[in-house]
């Protein structure tokens, strides 16, 4: 079996060879914002179809597809869902091969876009709803993409195994020795969500804490969604950084999860949304994306346990406001600069 590609080596191979945001090519001005004509609908209907890299869980990526296609009658979705990294690799990988597959992409780690933008193969496109409701940090300022999620890394525990004054309320207390061989956590060198945690976590925890909880003997698993299904099948009593959409998820269907917001400050990960300049279904491409930024798209986003920067989006009912948790900064340059060594470390650490 083929060794993955590092993100170093792709970026290599398809000649991106700076590390740094100022190096990225630059434009005028982002190009306007465009609203969704009936010219563009019926141009995409001819396309039929917009094919679509994610690392959005796969019965949400669906919804999200089911979505689209009874708005656009006669425009199907093809979902292709893996994890982040694998996400950035496949693509690096074919566009090397001068392989043009897929139209639009997401990502939970907005580093992929950093490298994607210096690449140059992303297609300029503002949708109409990202000029008017979403915050300048949410949006590239040179239109080639958009933030169209919000992840959250947290803390959780099986209510069946540990009580709720029993439970982690910090990192810190992840150290306990009675959480020894107790503990499920999640990977960065395969979940975009995971990798802007770790960042965010050596940058204001330290790398120390990562060389303590090494040794609690740690069930370890790939994606950020895995973590919270090992809680609820009771193989693990509590996690590190399992993703928060998952385990509320899980929770409300009547699982025995429950989440915790960590006090030092919840890991944050931001995913945009692109178009690739080499698109096979353009016009599809485009529309798929103005409905992912819209109120509507959004929404179905919002359902999922997510967390929207639309200006008009509302939360679900019931759960907590991004605003009102204490989060660690996110910052994809950094994490772009220093993914190859932090995974590197990781795996020392870690021993996977």
């Amino acid at each position: 079996m083929p060794r993955s590609l590092s993100r170093r080596e792709i970026l290599k191979a398809s000649s991106a060879l700076a590390l740094t945001l100022p190096a990225l090519p630059v434009r005028a001005a982002a190009p306007p914002a465009e609203a969704v004509t009936p010219q563009l609908i019926e141009a995409a209907k001819k396309e039929a179809k917009v094919v679509y890299y994610t690392s959005i869980d796969l019965a949400l990526a669906e919804k999200i597809a089911k979505a689209f296609e009874a708005k656009y009658p006669g425009i199907a979705v093809r979902v292709e869902r893996t994890g982040a990294e694998r996400v950035f690799q496949r693509i690096g990988q074919e566009y090397a091969s001068n392989i043009h597959a897929v139209d639009a992409v997401n990502s939970s780690d907005a580093a992929h876009f950093i490298a994607w933008k210096r690449d140059g193969i992303l297609q300029p496109y503002v949708p109409e709803d990202v000029a008017k409701f979403y915050p300048p940090e949410h949006k590239d300022p040179d239109g080639l993409f958009a933030s169209f999620r919000v992840g959250l890394s947290v803390i959780g525990y099986n209510t069946n195994l540990v009580k709720a004054e029993e439970a982690p309320k910090s990192f810190a207390d992840l150290l306990d020795p009675k959480w020894t061989g107790k503990i499920v956590k999640a990977h960065p060198g395969y979940s975009g969500n995971v990798m802007s945690a770790t960042f965010e976590m050596v940058r204001d925890i330290g790398w120390d804490y990562f060389e303590k909880l090494a040794k609690q003997k740690i069930m370890q698993v790939q994606s950020s969604t895995d973590p919270p299904k090992k809680l609820a099948l009771g193989e693990r009593a509590v996690m590190v950084d399992g993703n928060e959409y998952n385990a509320l998820i899980l929770k409300e269907s009547g699982k025995p999860v429950e989440v915790v917001y960590p006090t030092e400050g919840t890991p944050m990960a931001v995913g945009p949304n692109a178009i690739f300049k080499n698109a096979p279904n353009p016009n599809a491409a485009r529309l798929f994306q103005s409905f992912l930024c819209s109120v509507e798209g959004q929404q179905v986003f919002i359902d999922g346990n997510r967390h929207s920067i639309h200006a008009l989006a509302k939360p679900k009912p019931g759960r907590p406001p991004i605003s009102a948790v204490k989060l660690l900064k996110s910052d994809p340059v950094a994490v772009e600069a220093q993914s190859e060594e932090i995974k590197a470390r990781y795996r020392k650490l870690f021993g996977v």
